[in-house]
């Protein structure tokens, strides 16, 4: 029987968790994965406001963490995907050399970047921490920063206050501020929304509140009528999906994020499955879920398992997918542990203070964990897959899950082998 070719394409929290533990649920001699990464280790992405401020970080390489799984490390970027065709081009890491992959089932998992949302001199001027180089540019330029210099950190979120409080706390020589188009915390509890203004001003960190960003120049921040002195601007206003997506054929929302159905299978094409940032998954309260590692951990499980299953003739699995906090880093010695609904609304609750960092901190741990032991470290059996016959064949040859569902809208304890 030929093997059945995975493509896992991207190896961040969710790409990587994935393809583990895709290749603990299937037999090796049916399958071959292949995860493709730009880069050769796992990035913590949680952990980039710490990189930036000269933190080091544990290296994760993936030779050591896919050794012995059957999983294929494939050092590349991918430069298109052709979903007709079922391919994806990639290029090393050299730039140099070209390669066309065929897949049987396409693990889509690339992620987000920062999004400078068209603000004018945000690409030229401002640093982004949303990935490892960025981090690290940023590193270096804080590095040259005398003291007394200004730092200015655009953006009143999770990521934002972030990298405020981490700077702030790294470098209390400098003149760190925040500027928030909202509300400062207005998203939290009056718990929680206390305690960051406490701990703001504990470090020093001037806010702008209800305040927008018009540009961005070398030396300053322009917003409504007036301007902020910047020898450092530090985007943080949210994420963008890679643009591979919307190139492609695949059906896609205004966001560019491939539309799945609860399966995390796209609607526009049954061999591909979408997870993480990259899908727009809806959840509770019919809400689609935040890009976050607590939204993406959860879809890859959700997209391996049903993969397993359709290949396998097992029962389809519904993972719960629903929030229960949010966990904020306040520097190393502070934290926020905001409890919130299952569709992410605060709830009165929150754990702050030490407490609240060392509990951040283990949820970082914990993560990083999971991606190295994606069935967190619970027996599984590797299952052989199974060939599709006569009816079943003939629906999955037309991309349905049974014969009278359309792909992926089969119900949940249907069995087949697709």
């Amino acid at each position: 029987m030929q093997q059945h070719r995975i493509i896992v394409l991207g190896a961040g929290y969710t790409g990587a968790s994935a393809a583990g533990r895709l290749a603990k649920r299937l037999h090796r001699a049916d399958v071959a994965i292949t995860l493709v990464n730009a880069e050769p280790d796992f990035v913590e992405r949680v952990r980039m406001h710490q990189l930036a401020v000269g933190q080091e970080l544990k290296p994760r390489p993936f030779d050591e963490m896919f050794e012995g799984t059957g999983v294929e490390v494939k050092l590349a970027e991918v430069a298109g995907i052709d979903a007709d065709r079922r391919t994806v081009t990639v290029v090393d890491a050299q730039g140099a050399a070209r390669q066309e992959l065929e897949y049987d089932t396409l693990v889509y998992a690339l992620g987000s970047g920062w999004n400078p949302q068209g603000v004018p001199g945000t690409a030229e001027h401002a640093h982004e921490i949303s990935s490892r180089p960025g981090a690290l540019r940023l590193r270096e330029r804080l590095a040259r920063l005398d003291a007394g210099q200004p730092v200015v950190i655009v953006g009143g979120g999770l990521t934002g206050v972030e990298a405020a409080t981490e700077i702030a706390e790294a470098r209390p020589d400098l003149d760190v501020a925040l500027v928030a188009r909202g509300g400062f915390g207005d998203w939290l509890s009056d718990k929680g929304r206390g305690h960051l203004r406490k701990v703001f001003a504990g470090l020093g960190i001037t806010v702008h509140e209800h305040t927008a960003v018009t540009a961005v120049e070398a030396d300053r921040v322009l917003t409504d009528g007036t301007a902020v002195p910047a020898a450092v601007t530090v985007w943080a206003t949210g994420f963008a999906v890679h643009p591979i997506a919307e190139a492609s054929t695949l059906e896609v929302s205004g966001t560019g994020q491939i539309v799945v159905d609860g399966t995390m299978r796209s609607v526009s094409h049954p061999e591909v499955y979408a997870i993480g940032d990259a899908a727009l998954v809806m959840g509770p309260g019919d809400k689609p879920l935040r890009m976050s590692c607590a939204s993406g951990v959860p879809t890859s499980w959700q997209a391996a398992d049903t993969i397993a299953a359709r290949l396998t003739g097992g029962k389809l699995p519904k993972i719960g997918i629903r929030y229960y906090q949010q966990c904020v880093s306040l520097g190393r010695k502070e934290g926020l542990i905001q409890f919130v609904t299952a569709d992410d609304r605060a709830v009165p609750k929150a754990l702050t203070g030490r407490l609240a960092a060392v509990y951040k901190e283990f949820i970082c741990k914990g993560a990083a964990w999971s991606v190295a032991n994606p069935t967190v470290g619970m027996p599984v059996r590797r299952r052989r897959t199974v060939q599709p016959t006569g009816r079943v064949a003939r629906a999955a040859r037309a991309g349905r899950t049974d014969a009278g569902c359309p792909a992926g809208q089969a119900d949940s304890t249907e069995r087949v082998a697709a």
